[in-house]
């Protein structure tokens, strides 16, 4: 009977709790609001006085350093890789979709590996087109509360725990960007590609945005708004690129990276 109603009031608890048991985990989940514990989570939170020495941050570390040692090595022969993103709730009869998977096959075709986040969406369609061009297909999972299947296009499939790890992947294998319509997570990589390009953390590389109709109050906030601020700098705007067509972003990825005035053959520093 105690241990009934000790269980009663863990599962009933405000704060989020890590399952002992399967059978506990799926009662947790099923229970209205309840809030999965993710690694991130455990990371980023701030230490509590009673958390012992080794279930730390600083023992954490070693999990952090794994990924990212298997993220490079598993993807140690992908050097004209291009990263495609947009939403993952983009179905099959979407015109986005389409172009998505047609940009990635051209690219392919043009030598390009293509990395996407390796679930549904527009990364579904960008690794479809690379995988029925024949060419290389890598998916860069992330482990989330709800699950995300990988999508079955990919010629190569990783698992990430921690988003920081799987962005600094996406960022180090890329020569360019392609971002299709998508919600906070697309935005989340645009403008970190972004930030980093504009502080010169990293060189200039390609970051297209496809479809102007969705693109286009973004990009009027950013002139009438940010750069009348005087946040950023006119020449901040030439950073972006963009286009309605899968051909125009191709050529213009192929015609930057191929540049003299690209030293590297890629649009960052080796």
């Amino acid at each position: 009977m105690k241990s009934e109603k000790t269980k009663k009031s863990k599962i009933e608890s405000a704060e989020p709790i890590e399952p002992a048991t399967v059978a506990e985990a799926k009662e947790l989940e099923e229970k209205p609001g309840y809030w999965q514990l993710t690694d991130d989570e455990v990371l980023l939170r701030s230490p509590n006085p009673e958390d012992e020495y080794k279930t730390s941050d600083s023992w954490r570390v070693f999990r952090i350093m794994g990924e990212f040692v298997n993220g490079f090595d598993s993807l140690a022969t992908i050097t004209r890789g291009v990263s495609i993103f947009g939403s993952a709730r983009t179905p099959e009869n979407d015109p986005n979709y389409g172009a998505a998977r047609e940009t990635s096959r051209l690219l392919a075709e043009a030598g390009f590996e293509i990395i996407t986040g390796g679930g549904p969406g527009i990364m579904e369609a960008a690794n479809r087109g690379a995988f029925e061009a024949g060419k290389v297909s890598v998916g860069c999972n992330i482990e989330l509360p709800f699950e995300q299947s990988a999508n079955p296009y990919l010629t190569k499939s990783l698992t990430f725990k921690y988003f920081f790890v799987r962005k600094t992947v996406f960022i180090k294998y890329s020569n360019a960007y392609v971002i299709f319509p998508g919600g906070f997570g697309t935005m989340d990589e645009l403008f970190e590609a972004l930030t980093l390009i504009q502080t010169r953390k990293i060189r200039n590389f390609p970051v297209v945005l496809f479809g102007s109709q969705y693109w286009r109050g973004l990009l009027a906030w950013i002139t009438s708004t940010m750069l009348n601020e005087k946040n950023i700098n006119s020449e901040d705007l030439g950073l972006i690129h963009l286009t309605d067509s899968p051909k125009e972003a191709v050529d213009f990825i192929v015609r930057t990276c191929e540049s003299p005035h690209n030293v590297t053959g890629s649009g960052k520093e080796s």
